[in-house]
């Protein structure tokens, strides 16, 4: 008997009885490799030339680790706070279609513990309509806001924020802070016109806000479209007090009012130290 060997080899009548959809999806199936493959490369080049900042990498406290220090601090020195007086210097200018207008008014503030808040008007010029409606409001906004339930909800902690550590910046050569700024990005879990979204400096050795750049997380007023406020801390004695705040409103009808408050003359009085005894001074600080 003869044995009868077939090739493996296809003819040509072969080829075409292999289904022509297995060559269609054999080149789809190529295709999307590709595709995939090439989007996970780009992925992974973009991720290589856009890592974290350096300043944060290399940050030598986590965004945890500063907001403890933060809101444990804050506590401290609010108990420890009994007393201050300060001057303040208020300026307003509105530049716009209305015409260009400007007041000023001088106000002694003071403040007890927990949150009494008291102001004493000095003297005042400038646009009557700014002083009677603007610079009363401004006052009578500031007391409501150190009420002890409103102080609550007002607080920078992760009752009222989300954080994210967003910066790093090392102390200077020449600096008297060794702990540098860490920058954080906050944003309110609740909307207010007294809390805030935007940026917020914290000193890496006291653990205090030196500085922050933000908006109002609600519109405080129907006739502005845009707010914005700069705030500057400086350290009298053991705490942290405002130097200079300033708020800038774009309003919805054209122009621009800019608020500006200068802090100056502190004199801490009856604050406690740690250890619960009074610590009887007073220190007179003028913003620079």
């Amino acid at each position: 008997m003869r044995a009868v060997f077939r090739s493996t080899h296809l003819t040509s009548t072969d080829r075409t009885s292999v289904p022509r959809s297995f060559g269609r999806l054999a080149g789809r199936a190529t295709t999307s490799s590709i595709l995939l493959l090439t989007s996970l490369l780009a992925s992974a080049s973009a991720a290589d030339s856009n890592p974290l900042p350096p300043s944060i990498t290399t940050a030598p406290l986590s965004v945890d680790q500063v907001v403890n220090n933060l809101i444990r601090k804050d506590q401290e020195r609010a108990k420890a706070l009994r007393h201050y007086e300060s001057t303040r210097v208020y300026h307003l200018s509105y530049r716009g279609f209305l015409g260009d207008r400007d007041a000023q008014m001088t106000v002694d503030a003071t403040f007890d513990s927990p949150s009494t808040k008291t102001f004493r008007v000095i003297s005042q010029s400038g646009s009557p309509a700014m002083i009677d409606h603007a610079f009363k409001r401004l006052l009578d906004a500031e007391k409501d806001a150190s009420e002890t339930e409103m102080h609550a909800h007002t607080l920078l902690n992760r009752e009222n924020y989300d954080f994210a550590l967003v910066g790093y910046e090392s102390p200077g050569s020449n600096s008297s802070n060794k702990g540098g700024e860490y920058v954080l990005e906050v944003d309110p879990k609740t909307n207010s016109k007294y809390v805030y979204r935007g940026r917020v400096w914290v000193d890496g050795t006291d653990f205090a806000v030196t500085r922050i750049d933000a908006e109002p997380a609600q519109n405080p007023s129907f006739w502005t479209k845009k707010n914005e406020v700069h705030h500057e801390y400086m350290k009298v004695q053991d705490f942290w007090l405002p130097r200079r705040n300033e708020s800038v409103s774009y309003i919805r009808l054209g122009g621009r009012a800019t608020l500006t408050i200068e802090y100056d003359n502190y004199r801490v009085v009856g604050s406690l130290i740690s250890d619960n005894t009074a610590k009887p001074s007073s220190v007179a600080t003028g913003a620079h």
